[in-house]
């Protein structure tokens, strides 16, 4: 499958490897997912994107977050917790291309997301939420899933107690026009 001519390649995540499939993150399976994992998924999502599937890339972008990581892996220098690339890949989306709702997605991922790393993964949820709310705010949320919305300041805060050191700075740097 040949890159869509439309798109071009969002800057903040990598370059796919040549031939990149389900295998590439697959290999992973049973194994560390670690940095080696973070960055698989960063590339694979990027090969999603040029296919013109933004939905499965934010999948991808999922599973990198997930990543087991302390937060001074090199790789992280190099490819930061990608919000920029969720809101990039938001705004450049297709409108042709299938994205789903991103605001419900991570709505049931964050009320819904187990061990490991449980609260890390929720409340990174609930930041990609808040982003996704923000940059497709006509996108709306699910009536159907009772959960009680977080506030920024909450998202902050937990993002403060869970996250990698500066990942809160990461975060509102990523909001289109800075909340």
């Amino acid at each position: 499958m040949q890159p869509q001519p439309s798109l071009r390649r969002l800057p903040q995540l990598p370059n796919p490897e040549t031939g990149m499939s389900w295998r590439s993150l697959n290999q992973f399976r049973a194994g560390d997912r670690g940095a080696d994992f973070y960055l698989a998924c960063l590339q694979y999502g990027q090969h999603l994107w040029l296919q013109g599937l933004p939905a499965r890339a934010i999948l991808c972008l999922d599973r990198a977050w997930g990543a087991d990581l302390s937060g001074d892996e090199p790789v992280l220098q190099d490819w930061p917790l990608p919000y920029v690339a969720l809101v990039s890949l938001l705004q450049q989306a297709p409108q042709d291309a299938f994205l789903g709702n991103p605001r419900v997605h991570f709505q049931h991922y964050a009320d819904r997301v187990g061990e490991p790393r449980r609260d890390q993964r929720k409340w990174r949820s609930w930041a990609c939420w808040a982003l996704s709310k923000a940059t497709l705010p006509e996108l709306p949320g699910d009536p159907k899933h009772a959960v009680e919305e977080p506030t920024l300041e909450l998202i902050e805060k937990a993002l403060s107690k869970h996250g990698h050191q500066g990942e809160v700075d990461l975060w509102k740097d990523a909001f289109p026009g800075k909340p």
